[in-house]
């Protein structure tokens, strides 16, 4: 990408004369530059989650030059990423991923609060790894297969849609998308804010999405109109099927792919919320996975019927269904 003439061109030019001396290589791409992910001579898999901290309140005439060397002098950085504009300047944050869970430590110990420049201080703290965005402002119309098509031409590593009735805004909808990764999240907010998504010319907000509004989504998630369970449709997982597995059948699953990747037997915990006049029943669920990094959790709606199931088989079997689903993407 042309950096635009005359703006902040002496750092321009030390940048350039950086990368020359040091032969680092730095790649632009998407609206931003990234170093390393993973750097020369990187062996083995990926650091773990927990390793990457979130810088703000950079100056934005600073570059690489001085935050590279700045933030590797305090452990080994596996990935360096600076948002960046079209003028050449940054955006005033970026992000570091270390190749150890001791080196993000002592960056957070080391920079928050750290005056890169005189009366320039700096955030460093934790990234939260964001993956949902939310899309609101949909027209009542939309479908889901609809959106889905769109979207997947779009943006990439997206893992799952779901659409909703808007809890805040009538009549509309919103819809909140999953992607594989922040940075595919990132990106897909990024072309998605810049006007990329065309659906029957509504007026749509792209955001992050917020705790707050995700827990409203799912106290306000309607029955659902076929099957006998409801978890939200996902690109990446076939529809639920007449023909589902036994639930024994899938708890030795859930158990061999734990012990496959050293987690110890999932806990469980079910408990029913909610049942309406026509049969559907609500269930909330937390599992316990020792060793994975946190609980997993959500609501469903069950039916009532005439197998020889009981709800409470049902629900549990669609949790192990949603548990081996969850640990086949993130393990």
């Amino acid at each position: 990408q042309t950096w635009t003439n005359g703006i902040n061109e002496a750092n321009k030019m030390a940048l350039l004369a950086w990368e020359k001396e040091t032969g680092i290589e730095l790649v632009q791409i998407n609206g931003q530059r990234r170093y390393g992910g993973p750097p020369p001579g990187w062996v083995g898999r990926p650091p773990p989650a927990g390793t990457e901290v979130f810088i703000a309140r950079l100056p934005q005439d600073v570059y690489e030059n001085t935050l590279i060397p700045l933030f590797e002098s305090v452990g080994k950085l596996y990935e360096f990423r600076l948002m960046m504009t079209f003028s050449g300047l940054n955006r005033g944050f970026a992000y570091a991923k270390y190749a150890s869970l001791q080196g993000a430590r002592n960056a957070i110990t080391t920079f928050h609060r750290f005056q890169v420049r005189e009366g320039c201080t700096i955030v460093v703290c934790r990234s939260t790894q964001k993956r949902e965005l939310v899309v609101s402002g949909l027209d009542i119309s939309v479908s889901q297969q609809e959106l889905e098509a769109v979207l997947q031409t779009v943006t990439e590593g997206i893992l799952s849609v779901t659409l909703h009735a808007s809890p805040c805004q009538r009549p509309a909808k919103l819809a909140v998308l999953k992607y594989r990764s922040h940075e595919a999240a990132a990106l897909a907010k990024k072309a998605l804010m810049e006007g990329n998504l065309r659906l029957r010319g509504a007026g749509m907000r792209v955001d992050w999405l917020d705790p707050q509004l995700k827990q409203k989504l799912q106290l306000w998630e309607e029955k659902p109109s076929s099957s006998w369970v409801h978890e939200g449709k996902s690109l990446a997982v076939p529809r639920p099927v007449a023909l589902c597995p036994s639930l024994p059948d899938m708890l030795e699953h859930l158990n061999v792919l734990c012990q496959r990747h050293r987690l110890r037997t999932p806990l469980f915990m079910t408990k029913h919320v909610q049942v309406n006049t026509d049969g559907w029943q609500r269930f909330w669920y937390q599992v316990v996975v020792p060793g994975y990094q946190v609980p997993i959790s959500r609501f469903m709606w069950v039916s009532q019927d005439r197998q020889s199931q009981s709800e409470y088989e049902k629900a549990k079997l669609v949790v192990a269904l949603h548990i081996l689903r969850v640990l086949g993407e993130s393990l």
